[in-house]
This record gives structure tokens, sequence and C-alpha cells, in this order.
């Protein structure tokens, strides 16, 4: 078993005044449909949130998730990944999901696993694009946990990522799935015109 971690502590301000997290997509929020896809790979589910009592954990009532409120999320994505790495339980690795990309499938989720199940030469297995561009989700080898203690300002885990390039298992899933993020009323008006 690998933890999950989804990261949805971000302040959703390119929304201006809406939270993309809480969209509803087939007529449930967001977080609510990436807590569930990722509850079904059967791993261990833990969300990162701003504070306990922030709108977003309404959202997720009655599933079987973590949530970890995280303080330091207002300095930016490192100090989310900071935190909520620290909390997490001992494993041999560790998977990061954005909340915000609405493609990813509970399928895409499994892949990746499967990748780092049977590939035990590298540190980093990452989704990307049928084109080969890198997205998420990722699975970090607990060997790097360390580094995300020293993590700081708003490039998230961008730092490890390219120290261990060398290390890194790209996964190819469907389409734009590990890169179509929604981070503004446009983009979801223009994603609602083709999804319904």
């Amino acid at each position: 078993m690998i933890p999950i971690l989804i990261l949805a502590a971000g302040g959703s301000t390119r929304m201006r005044g809406t939270d993309k997290l809480l969209e509803p997509v087939g007529g449930v929020p967001l977080l609510r449909v990436q807590a569930k896809r990722a509850l079904a790979t059967g791993q261990p589910v833990f969300v990162a949130l701003p504070a306990a009592d922030h709108p977003r954990t309404a959202a997720l009532d009655g599933l079987g998730v973590t949530v970890l409120p995280i303080p330091a999320a207002a300095e930016g994505m490192s100090g989310t990944l900071r935190d909520a790495v620290a909390v997490l339980p001992a494993a041999p690795a560790f998977m990061l999901v954005l909340a915000d990309l609405v493609a990813i499938t509970t399928i895409d989720l499994l892949t990746v696993l499967a990748a780092w199940r049977d590939d035990s030469a590298h540190l980093i297995w990452r989704g990307a694009t049928t084109d080969g561009k890198p997205g998420h989700p990722i699975i970090f080898a607990g060997s790097l946990r360390p580094e995300f203690a020293k993590l700081k300002g708003d490039t998230g885990g961008a730092s490890i990522v390219r120290a261990n390039a060398h290390k890194t298992h790209l996964v190819a899933l469907p389409a734009n799935h590990a890169r179509q993020d929604l981070d503004t009323p446009e983009d979801w008006a223009k994603w609602r015109g083709t999804n319904g």
C-alpha cells in the first residue's frame, strides 16, 4: 500500500471569486470526484486542505479519506508539499495528485501505480500525455521524502523532479489526462462546452 496525497490546498485565485475544486462535475464537486477516483484504487487517500474547517471539507463528507489541514499552504505549493508529505505514513513510495486535473481517472492512477510496481530502477514515476509531456500523477520513492522537508516558496516539487530527471519513468496516459487542469472560469466554460 502506498498513500495517495491529493493536493487541494491552493487558493483558486484565478477563478475570480469561485472555487474550482467545488465546481460540479456530473453534479458532484470536483474535489469529491477526485477523492472517489483515488479511493477506488484501494490505496489510502489523504487530502491536503488549507484548514480543517475550509469549505472544501464538506465536499469530502462520508468518504474514507484523511484530511490534512496545512496552514503553510499560504506559503504556496512548496509549503503544502513540505508539511503534507511530512505526516504521510511510512511507505515505500507515495503518490501526488493535483485535485484540479479533471480528466484523471482511476485507471490512470492504477496505470502509474502498476509502472511503479513493475520498475524498481527509478525514483520517480510520472504520468505523461500521449505525446510525452510530463504531468501528473507522480509517484516518488520513499527515499526522496527528506528532500520534501527542504522545500520553500511556490515552486512545489520541481527542484526534486529536476534533480532526479535521470531516474524518472514517464508513464503515458490517454490524451491530455496528465495535464488538463481548469484554472479559470473560461477554462471551465470551454470544458463544459465539450463535456456537457
